[in-house]
């Protein structure tokens, strides 16, 4: 089976959305590198446009551990295939 967020989605159309309301940051999941099975590691790398306090209301677009968005934000919005391997 192939990975289904392998293709780099827009970021009007994420796969998925978390927030830290507390601190002002969003991040929207365009893409991640490795089927969600295999990301056991917490260096899983995930393509992301994130915006915060320090983007002036503007996304900036990179790679983020996994882990640091599960750490810091909230699943706000999501694709039903999306919640399916991620909750």
């Amino acid at each position: 089976m192939p990975n289904p967020f392998k293709k780099t989605q827009p970021v009007e159309e994420p796969y998925a959305v978390y927030t830290n309301d507390r601190r002002g940051w969003e991040w929207r999941i365009l893409a991640t590198r490795k089927m969600p099975e295999n990301e056991g590691s917490p260096f899983a790398i995930w393509n992301v446009a994130a915006k915060s306090p320090y983007t002036h209301g503007s996304f900036d677009r990179g790679d983020t551990y996994k882990s640091e968005i599960l750490q810091n934000g909230v699943l706000t919005q999501a694709t039903a295939e999306w919640r399916k391997y991620y909750g």
